[in-house]
């Protein structure tokens, strides 16, 4: 099992900047791939950013910027420029080898307020 916590989350004005952590425990040799997700209320869970837990590229959405410490088992997601409608709750998640893609772990995610 692969344990996930995030951190970072927290008020801030528009235009600012957020860093959100995402702290991998347990089994992180299982892990392939980590991502970023984003949901506000009542609205279906939004893709933001990946990266490959071992190397290779990533993909982002946008404003924001992914990258990992794997010596801390860490990915973050550096979020600038934020404006009121970035406003909802991040969730990192995890996938494994054996099933690409599919997101199979994940945090209990950290709210993000912009003020404007």
């Amino acid at each position: 099992q692969v344990q996930l916590v995030e951190s970072g989350g927290g008020l801030v004005q528009a235009g600012g900047s957020l860093r959100l952590s995402c702290a991998a425990s347990g089994r992180t040799a299982g892990i392939y791939n980590m991502g970023w997700f984003r949901q506000a209320p009542g609205k279906e869970r939004e893709f933001v950013a990946i990266i490959s837990w071992s190397g290779g590229p990533d993909s982002v959405k946008g404003r924001f910027t992914i990258s990992r410490d794997n010596a801390k088992n860490t990915v973050y997601l550096q979020m600038d420029s934020l404006n009121p409608e970035d406003t909802v709750v991040y969730y990192c998640a995890a996938d494994s080898p054996r099933q690409p893609g599919t997101w199979v772990y994940w945090g209990q995610g950290t709210q993000v307020t912009v003020s404007s």
